[in-house]
C-alpha cells in the first residue's frame, strides 16, 4: 500500500497525496516498499551528489582547490542566501570564470528575506542566486579540467555531461539511461524508485571515494545544501553525520542513512502529484514507521511530524497528517 498524506479542512478530508517509497539495505535487497518500486520518475535535483561526484573523481575539484563547503554547494538546491551567493562566487573566482559563464539561468532567491534585501538594494537577481549555482560551478570546474573552456558544458554531448552519464552507468549498471532537461538546463535522469534508493544506499557506503567526499561535505555543511528552515538542512543537521538527504523538483527525495543497526540504508520517495507539502511529513512518518531514527533524531525533527493549516487570519482551519499502512 502507498503512504497517504491527508489534508483536512476542519475534521473533513479535502485532499490526499499518494507517496511511493522504496528502501534498500547493504545486500541490495528491498526491505520495504510502498506503492511500486519500479515506478519511473525524474530524479531531478536528487541527482546532484552524483553529478558532483564526476567533478570530484576527475580531479577537477582538487585542481580548482574547492573546499568541503564548496563541494556541499555543488550538491545543493540552495535558497540564494548571502552565504550561498558568496560561496558560489568564490568557486567562480577560483576557476577564473565569471557569472557570465553560467548556463543555468536566473531566478530570484528562494529565501524571502534575501529576495526582499535584493529588492531594497535595487539589484536584480543573477545566476549566483540560482539554486543550482553550486552544481553549475562544479560542472564548470569539470569543463575547465577536461576542455580548458566553459562554453556549452550543459549540452548532452559535452565531455562534462558524458563524464556524468558514464559515472551514472557505473553506479547503476544501467546502459541506456533516459535523460531529459532539468530546470537549470542541464541533463537529468529518469530512474525507478528502486534505482534511486540503490544510488543513495551506495552514497552511505565507503565504496566510491568520490561519493564519500560528497557525503562528508554535505554532512559537514548542511546549511550549504539548502538553507534557512529547509527540511534538507534540518534533517542533515539532526543526523549528525549519520545521514544525508537531497530533495528534487516535483517532490522526489533520496536519503542515505549510516549506522542503522550496523547497516547502510538507501531510501527513495516520490509524491505522485508532485506536491512539496507532503514530502517532509511523509519522510519522517516513513522513517518513524520503520524505526530508522533514534529518539533524539526524531525529537529534533518533531516539527515535520504534523502540520497545522492556517488561513489569512492565522486561524487554524485544518491539518496535514500522514498514514503508513502496517
Amino acid at each position: 500500500m502507498p503512504i497517504l498524506c491527508r489534508v483536512t479542512r476542519g475534521d473533513l478530508t479535502e485532499s490526499i497525496h499518494v507517496i511511493f517509497a522504496t528502501v534498500v539495505d547493504d545486500t541490495g535487497s528491498i526491505i520495504y516498499s510502498s506503492g511500486d518500486s519500479n515506478y519511473l520518475t525524474c530524479i531531478r535535483s536528487s541527482l546532484k551528489p552524483f553529478q558532483a561526484a564526476a567533478s570530484i573523481k576527475s580531479g577537477a575539484v582538487d585542481a580548482a582547490s574547492f573546499k568541503d563547503n564548496e563541494i556541499a554547494l555543488m550538491c545543493a538546491s540552495h535558497l540564494g542566501e548571502s552565504v550561498h551567493v558568496k560561496t558560489a562566487a568564490s568557486m567562480l573566482k577560483k576557476l577564473g570564470y565569471t557569472k557570465d559563464d553560467y548556463e543555468c539561468g536566473v531566478h530570484p532567491p528562494g529565501d524571502i528575506s534575501s529576495r526582499h534585501d535584493l529588492i531594497r538594494s535595487k539589484s536584480k537577481p543573477n545566476p549566483l542566486h540560482n539554486n543550482c549555482s553550486g552544481k553549475h560551478a562544479g560542472m564548470l570546474s569539470l569543463a575547465k579540467h577536461l576542455t580548458g573552456k566553459a562554453k556549452g558544458y550543459i549540452e548532452p554531448g559535452h565531455p562534462v555531461q558524458k563524464a556524468i552519464y558514464n559515472l551514472l552507468q557505473e553506479y547503476t549498471g544501467i546502459k541506456d539511461i533516459p535523460m531529459e532537461t532539468d530546470g537549470c538546463s542541464a541533463p537529468t535522469a529518469f530512474f525507478t524508485l528502486e534505482t534511486i534508493a540503490r544510488l543513495y544506499q551506495v552514497l552511505a557506503t565507503e565504496k566510491y571515494p568520490e561519493l564519500v567526499r560528497a557525503y562528508n561535505a554535505m554532512a559537514a555543511h548542511p546549511y550549504n545544501v539548502a538553507g534557512k528552515g529547509h527540511f534538507d538542512t534540518k534533517f542533515i543537521d539532526a543526523l549528525s553525520g549519520n545521514g544525508v538527504t537531497k530533495g528534487g523538483g516535483e517532490s522526489v527525495r533520496g536519503i542515505a542513512l549510516k549506522n542503522r543497526d550496523g547497516k547502510n540504508i538507501g531510501i527513495s520517495l516520490k509524491v505522485l502529484d508532485g506536491s512539496s507539502r507532503a514530502m517532509p511529513m511523509g519522510t519522517i512518518k516513513l522513517l518513524e514507521h520503520l524505526d530508522l531514527l533514534t529518539k533524539k533524531e526524531l525529537s529534533s525533527l518533531d516539527e515535520f511530524r504534523k502540520r497545522d493549516r492556517k488561513n489569512c487570519r492565522d486561524k487554524n482551519i485544518g491539518h496535514i497528517e500522514v498514514f503508513v499502512e502496517s
